[in-house]
């Protein structure tokens, strides 16, 4: 092992713990699951296995492909990242940005491990300004209202979504999806308003044809079929 190849790997390595405690330490503060160092050990292992390539290939004078140990890392952090996400009871999915931010830890590690220095800090850069540009929008639903309210006549759908303007408001977002309880026939109505309107559910529950009203944010039912 040359002087060369070991200064390298003292640069790479230190720079895949600096990527990895930055990461690590946002994601962190914001009380995520994978916190600093997980990120840390994510990606000083995935620089290692490109280093640990390099110098196989150049100290054994093997001709093979370099790029085939790191690829292992691309899809051997995906069970890492499936063990983070959470299927809740409210059908509500968690955990994929932590995964994700794993995921793409590993891949920087990679970049460092090859001497890919400048895609590396870039790459760290802009997953640092999106995940502060997140974490602004997510704040800002937190101050959204959800409502999933079912109805058992699904060709009343439309004179629903009227009635629900008029008591919430004509700004509302809202999507159709299969209905909770499962029977045949009813309809499912997801509606996003913002908490400083004035939302009275019981209103909502005397409407015509609607059968289960759910806060989901306070996982609170107002009505059950």
């Amino acid at each position: 092992m040359d002087m060369e190849f070991c200064i390298q790997l003292v640069l790479r390595a230190l720079l895949s713990v600096i990527v990895g405690a930055v990461i690590g330490g946002e994601r962190e503060r914001h009380g995520r699951a994978a916190g600093m160092r997980t990120h840390i050990l994510v990606c000083l292992g995935a620089a290692f296995t490109a280093l640990i390539s390099i110098y196989v290939n150049n100290s054994f004078a093997i001709e093979g492909d370099v790029a085939r140990l790191p690829a292992q890392v691309v899809s051997g952090i995906g069970f890492l990242g499936a063990g983070m996400i959470i299927l809740k009871n409210d059908n509500m999915i968690s955990g994929l940005t932590t995964a994700a931010g794993v995921w793409t830890t590993g891949i920087l590690g990679i970049a460092i491990g090859y001497g890919f220095y400048l895609g590396a800090i870039l790459g760290a850069a802009l997953f640092l300004v999106t995940t502060a540009l997140l974490t602004r929008f997510e704040k800002r639903k937190k101050k959204m209202l959800g409502l999933y309210i079912e109805i058992d006549n699904m060709y009343n759908t439309n004179k629903i979504i009227d009635e629900l303007r008029v008591l919430l408001g004509r700004q509302i977002e809202y999507s159709i999806m299969p209905p909770v309880s499962g029977y045949s026939g009813n309809l499912g109505i997801s509606v996003v308003v913002n908490k400083k309107q004035s939302v009275d559910i019981k209103k909502i529950c005397d409407l015509e044809n609607v059968v289960y009203v759910k806060d989901e944010l306070k996982n609170k039912t107002e009505r059950l079929i």
